[in-house]
């Protein structure tokens, strides 16, 4: 869900700029900061965002650049003018000598330099505005579009590694069941005057074995990872979706790991969790 996009855009004495941001954030989440002239459109602004981006937390800024000069502070000349001829008519009924420089004096006037035009946004000027938003929150869509390639690619290894580290467990899932045969009898066959019923030893064992069974465990790990490589094929939003596929596939690393009672399987369930943790690092970051 991360990007970043800014445009400005030349309209007659000013620069328009605008930047919008994008972080990871459960649900939409926009912040905007808008210049005065463009505050009515605020509305329309934020459903533009909603269309573009879906999710994620939003920070938009749009602001205005003025030329240096275009944005002086008028001079009222009619109001100069008329504190002129007051002060000029008070000077001389009471004598008062009049101010040796008129410009200073008239200019700290009230008034004289207050800008009291207000600024009105006119149809032209939003339409080059509303470019400039749609062009930023393209570029967003672009570069999130490239993080998720990247993103896309790291996954396919992470998966690809538990597919193979899933299939490296069978060696040893099937050389374990002779093992432990092996060791329950050496440890019966170690207690001296022990008798023991091998049809009902057998019968334990077949209980034990089954207990310790993964097979399950990895057929439902072997469909998660087939099931996430849909998913992330698919073209609508599925980075919720994504995530709670994680979870499942986590369930079954740890069911296997617990029932894991030889250390080389054991090293491989822990490889496995590596690479899981590892996409639910990234997976928070997927739209």
């Amino acid at each position: 869900m991360t990007g970043y996009g800014k445009t400005v855009v030349a309209y007659k004495e000013k620069k328009i700029h605008v930047e919008v941001k994008s972080l990871n954030s459960k649900s939409l989440d926009v912040s905007t900061r808008i210049s005065p002239l463009y505050r009515e459109k605020e509305m329309e602004i934020r459903q533009k965002i909603a269309n573009a981006l879906v999710r994620g937390k939003i920070d938009f800024s749009i602001w205005v650049e003025k030329e240096a000069g275009s944005d002086a502070t008028p001079i009222n000349a009619l109001l100069v003018e008329n504190y002129y001829r007051q002060i000029k008519e008070i000077a001389q009924k009471t004598g008062i000598p009049e101010p040796s420089d008129w410009f200073v004096t008239l200019l700290r006037l009230p008034d004289v330099t207050t800008k009291t035009e207000v600024e009105v946004l006119d149809e032209e000027e939003w339409q080059v505005a509303c470019k400039a938003v749609d062009d930023a929150l393209t570029q967003l869509v672009e570069f999130r579009q490239q993080e998720g390639e990247a993103l896309q690619k790291k996954f396919l290894d992470n998966i690809d590694t538990i597919a193979q580290l899933l299939a490296d467990i069978e060696p040893y899932e099937k050389s374990r069941v002779e093992k432990i045969r092996s060791r329950i009898i050496e440890g019966l066959a170690s207690i001296p005057e022990v008798d023991y019923d091998k049809n009902r030893l057998e019968q334990e064992l077949i209980y034990y074995i089954e207990k310790l069974d993964i097979s399950e465990e990895k057929q439902r790990l072997a469909n998660h990872l087939a099931y996430f490589r849909q998913t992330m094929d698919e073209q609508q939003s599925q980075g919720k979706k994504l995530g709670f596929i994680a979870q499942e596939m986590g369930r079954e690393i740890n069911t296997t790991g617990s029932k894991s009672n030889q250390a080389e399987m054991q090293n491989i369930v822990v490889r496995m969790k590596d690479q899981l943790e590892q996409i639910k690092e990234q997976v928070l970051n997927v739209l």
